[in-house]
């Protein structure tokens, strides 16, 4: 089996290094494309403004100078001559949770090798802001890992699906199993626009998510993380709201 790995912090996070630890317990057919620097919140994006350089680290290790979605277009067109058999986009440092998914480089990684026909998981590892007392913080995805991804080897995959994997922030041993649960969603108004001032006194403005309380729906992989499982999310590309379209078919009738 050959695999495919990316991940969106970078060709030298340590959740890539998880990740390839991972991947080399399937196969030792392993192959690297990943940006070659962090691409967080990069979501779907692809260069088209600027030409995307290609670096060789060694046989099968490679790096690009732009988006995750980058990294596997060049990965599958360029870096490999036939292709994987799948694709694991991670470990990010991070949950890649409810409407997060939209921003997440590390599940638009993946969404890139759907549509190229491909197998394709994406794994996110939540953390807090503390060390944990365990120290590793990707020891939940380092442990659990393997486990998650065994039976999605052989499961039937349908057309532009993916399936997004989040581990919570625990000790191995604390982690409470696998839901296999729905996409959940954040209150938005979490988000927030910090404005400040440079040394030159000219504004400028940083972005952040603003922890808050909520009760996430229930079969959700935000009610899944926080009852310490392991959140499994199959996604699908098709982005069309079909109940709705008999019924704007007929506002248009006539137009």
């Amino acid at each position: 089996m050959r695999i495919l790995v990316t991940n969106d912090d970078g060709i030298h996070a340590p959740g890539l290094v998880v990740l390839e630890e991972i991947a080399r317990q399937f196969s030792d057919d392993v192959w690297v494309c990943a940006p070659s620097d962090n691409q967080t919140g990069a979501g779907h994006s692809l260069t088209l403004s600027m030409p995307v350089r290609l670096r060789k680290h060694s046989a099968r290790r490679w790096s690009v100078t732009g988006t995750p979605t980058d990294a596997i277009s060049i990965g599958l067109k360029q870096v490999l001559d036939s292709p994987p058999d799948l694709i694991l986009s991670g470990v990010n440092a991070g949950a890649n949770l409810g409407d997060d998914l939209t921003y997440s480089g590390t599940v638009s990684a993946a969404m890139e090798g759907a549509l190229a026909g491909i197998k394709s998981i994406a794994m996110s590892q939540v953390m807090k802001q503390e060390r944990p007392a365990w120290d590793d913080r990707f020891a939940a995805a380092r442990h659990w890992g393997p486990r998650a991804i065994q039976p999605l080897l052989d499961a039937p995959f349908e057309l532009r699906t993916l399936v997004s994997i989040n581990f919570p922030c625990r000790a191995p041993e604390d982690v409470q199993g696998m839901r296999v649960v729905r996409q959940g969603f954040h209150d938005y108004d979490r988000s927030s626009v910090i404005e400040a001032r440079d040394p030159r006194g000219q504004r400028y403005y940083w972005f952040g998510l603003d922890a808050i309380e909520h009760t996430p729906d229930h079969g959700t992989d935000l009610e899944a993380i926080a009852d310490d499982c392991i959140s499994i999310t199959p996604l699908q590309l098709d982005l069309t709201h079909h109940a709705s379209l008999a019924g704007l078919a007929q506002r248009f009738e006539g137009h």
